[in-house]
């Protein structure tokens, strides 16, 4: 088996567009994504991009977007540059199908990560449910 640190190390030294966080964290987002689509082994280029968002999401919350760009993630096709740059050093596997053109603009990035928990205005008035909630129960 291929050591994956030493194997992105080399990707990193080859291509420096993408932290090598990035690399783990697309690694653990297909991981999660075959679990939430029940899917074991390949996924689409869109069913991992749409994964990675949800993960992000749920990972990152609202710091989700800034996260990404800190890794130089800032769009969908980023995504496919790093699973194509682990493809090529053996560390993923791709189909016939599969091109990295299955990645382009499968979501845009600002929408995607855009107030993922509402407006301000919307988190104060849920946060202010919350208190009345939080208040009811310790009486």
């Amino acid at each position: 088996m291929i050591d994956f640190i030493k194997a992105v190390d080399v990707i990193y030294a080859k291509d420096s567009r993408y932290k090598p966080d990035s690399y783990e964290f697309v690694i653990q987002a297909l991981h999660f994504a075959q679990k939430k689509l029940k899917k074991q082994g390949h996924l689409s280029g869109r069913e991992l991009a749409l994964g990675m968002r949800d993960f992000a999401i749920e990972q990152y919350g609202p710091m989700a977007k800034a996260v990404l760009g800190h890794w130089g993630i800032h769009k969908t096709i980023d995504i496919g540059n790093i699973v194509y740059n682990m493809i090529n050093a053996k560390l993923l596997s791709k189909t016939e199908e599969d091109s990295l053109g299955d990645f382009k603009d499968v979501y845009d990035f600002e929408e995607a990560f855009k107030n993922i928990f509402g407006t301000p205005a919307q988190i104060r008035k849920a946060g202010k449910r919350d208190d009345k909630k939080t208040l009811q129960n310790s009486n």
